[in-house]
């Protein structure tokens, strides 16, 4: 019984290392210092892909270890920022007068500024707030109806209240007490 659990635990290792070595060869990134394989952007990513002018979108890259750019013709050149992950990050903020429609960016590494990757994401017509009309418009004829209905009903309410009130207190009034004689 103990042969087979350690036969077990002997091929699951062996597995495991197995499988292991091609992903530890992936990123060795070619025995250049851990640069990012050639050095280049690699796995560029764009968040939102659809942004309205005015709004900022991030981009994230893999193996600009040194940092880089980004330029665009809708945003002005930002830098990419490196974290202890290996992975670059850049916010740019699109121009409030970028004309709508498809656009390109261009990540370049430090590393290696002759390695270029370009990614597309669109601008989309900025809109104003959504705050509602506001007041700018007169009330309809419906709007009219319904609301003068609900002044005359409340007004018929409130004086069948003060009538019934009135009648009741001068009743109240005009019986003598009981027991009394006039």
């Amino acid at each position: 019984m103990r042969a087979v659990r350690t036969l077990a635990v002997t091929a699951t290792a062996i597995a495991a290392v197995g499988l292991a070595a091609p992903l530890a060869a992936a990123t060795n990134n070619g025995g250049n210092g851990g640069t990012g394989g050639n050095g280049g952007p690699r796995e560029v990513t764009i968040s939102p892909a659809a942004v309205h002018q005015g709004s900022t979108l991030t981009i994230t890259v893999r193996g600009c270890t040194r940092g880089g750019t980004v330029t665009s013709n809708a945003f002005p050149q930002t830098n990419l920022s490196v974290n202890s992950n290996g992975i670059s990050t850049a916010i740019a903020r699109v121009f409030n007068h970028a004309t709508p429609g498809n656009y390109n960016l261009a990540v370049r590494c430090n590393d290696n500024p002759n390695d270029v990757a370009t990614r597309q994401f669109t601008v989309l017509e900025a809109r104003g707030a959504l705050g509602g009309i506001g007041g700018s418009l007169a009330p309809s004829s419906t709007e009219m109806a319904v609301g003068g209905s609900m002044v005359a009903a409340a007004a018929l309410g409130g004086g069948l209240f003060i009538v019934r009130r009135r009648r009741l207190s001068s009743e109240k009034v005009s019986r003598p007490p009981v027991g009394w004689d006039a």
